[in-house]
């Protein structure tokens, strides 16, 4: 199944959409990656959706991604004796260590390290940004603050802490469990929440070891200034604006969206952009006028992915989300200034082998006016190589190894086909030749580029440039 668009699609698995006929039928209108969220999923759950979802796969005969999303560290306040508070501005409100229900001038916080980390000056945001506090005073046991935005504030609501670096790292041990669980099953991705400096993803990393790709949630201001090296750690980025824009200032998003987009291109690891893309498709068949330029945005910018929330995990339409999300990327990708608005970013080659064989792939495919560039690539790192070019070509990406295939899912513009290693390199061109007629991106007559490694089977020896005829019963070389 060919999808008639670059940009891909992750949609989150939920109570709406957890039956196998839905996740076929997500599937169908174009999602290319499952996230299943660990926040609200059991481990049973778990199990049931990878299941279900490899079902799918050996249906269809096309690698599915499947993006497993930790819950990370949940901090939050007590109880209240009379289940909530009401607070006014410029009330004075304390958060202290007494396991006693709270009152409208104090309440239980079960989270010793934040008074440890915690200083005058800085912001507390509770209930997702509902209500705001700036500190005034802290000692080992108290936590003076004063409010700055009121409202009722009820028992159990998360509280963060824009400005502050917590001295604990992004995995609790329910998240250790949920990944070991998750890779056992074979999960592709690893969503990791809470980040906040490249050490947290180097803990993810270490525990994972190197059996599923990392996957970082950039939600957290502290993550924002420790980008590059949070980058460097992971094997991609996710902008989970719903966070970011509680603990940063909503004006700000855009601009770190675009940001961050950028950085991910740069290096060429992927960028899904999240959260509330369609949110009122969770009510209504239809999105917004808004909803619908901010998808477009994302796909102009060159994202990898862009993703669905509560749009197919919980709304009324999940399918309908979907291919909604589909028909937008294909109609701004056929837009005339699609391709300079996409390339408005100079991309510069690494000095690397591999890097420069990618780039001249691309040369030559627009100079040449190639129907495909075709990519034999067994770790994945071709493939990202050649979408990082970001090509007005198709890439076809050839492995056989059905983990890559599913890792790069995800990864902009890629068509992944499942194939044997080729054992010489008349083998090679007339395999890829005729994959790429057989999936329907070449016809024969037309031309294609072919990147590979000499020898054959070598991961990271990707050294080698062919262009191809697409001939009446073979390829023929020319």
């Amino acid at each position: 199944m060919r999808r008639n668009r670059r940009v891909k699609i992750v949609a989150t698995l939920g109570p709406a959409s957890s039956e196998p006929d839905t996740i076929r039928r997500l599937f169908e209108a174009g999602a290319d990656v499952f996230r299943i969220n660990m926040s609200h999923a059991s481990r049973d759950k778990l199990t049931e959706l990878v299941r279900a979802i490899r079902k799918i796969e050996a249906d269809v005969g096309r690698p599915i991604g499947i993006l497993v999303d930790l819950q990370g560290p949940k901090l939050r306040i007590g109880e209240f004796a009379e289940e909530r508070a009401a607070l006014a501005q410029g009330d004075v409100f304390c958060f202290d260590t007494r396991a006693e229900a709270g009152n409208k001038e104090r309440v239980f916080l079960p989270h010793p390290e934040i008074f440890e980390a915690v200083a005058p000056g800085h912001t507390l945001i509770l209930d997702d940004g509902k209500l705001r506090m700036s500190v005034r005073d802290v000692t080992k046991d108290r936590i003076t603050a004063e409010v700055i935005v009121g409202g009722p504030l009820s028992s159990r609501k998360g509280i963060s802490l824009p400005d502050t670096v917590l001295p604990f790292g992004a995995m609790t041990d329910k998240d250790r469990a949920d990944l070991e669980q998750a890779v056992n099953l074979g999960a592709d991705w690893m969503g990791l929440s809470f980040v906040q400096r490249g050490d947290d993803v180097a803990e993810a990393r270490k525990l994972s070891r190197g059996r599923v790709a990392i996957m970082t949630k950039m939600e957290k201001p502290a993550a924002i200034e420790h980008l590059d090296a949070i980058l460097e750690q992971s094997d991609g980025l996710m902008v989970a604006r719903g966070d970011l824009g509680v603990e940063m200032p909503l004006q700000a998003v855009p601009g770190l969206q675009k940001r961050i987009t950028r950085a991910c291109r740069n290096a060429g690891k992927p960028v899904v952009v999240a959260t509330q893309m369609l949110e009122s498709m969770i009510t209504a068949p239809v999105p917004t006028r808004a909803e619908v330029s901010d998808v477009a945005t994302a796909v102009y910018d060159g994202a990898d992915a862009v993703m669905l929330s509560a749009e197919s995990a919980a709304g009324q339409y999940p399918a309908e989300a979907v291919a909604t999300m589909d028909s937008i990327a294909i109609e701004v990708e056929r837009d005339d200034n699609y391709d300079r608005l996409l390339h408005a970013q100079q991309i510069t080659p690494e000095a690397t082998g591999a890097d420069a064989i990618s780039a001249a792939a691309h040369n030559i495919a627009e100079t040449l006016n190639l129907a495909a560039i075709v990519c034999y690539t067994g770790s994945g790192s071709t493939g990202q190589r050649a979408a990082r070019e970001r090509p007005r070509q198709p890439i076809v990406a050839l492995t056989p190894i059905a983990a890559t295939g599913r890792r790069l899912a995800v990864v902009w513009g890629l068509h992944c086909v499942l194939t044997s290693d080729a054992e010489n390199l008349d083998e090679m061109v007339d395999k890829a030749c005729r994959i790429a007629y057989r999936e329907g991106f070449a016809d024969r007559g037309q031309r294609i580029i072919i990147s590979a490694g000499v020898p054959l089977g070598t991961p990271g020896a990707t050294n080698m440039l062919r262009v191809a005829f697409v001939g009446e019963n073979k390829a023929e070389n020319i």
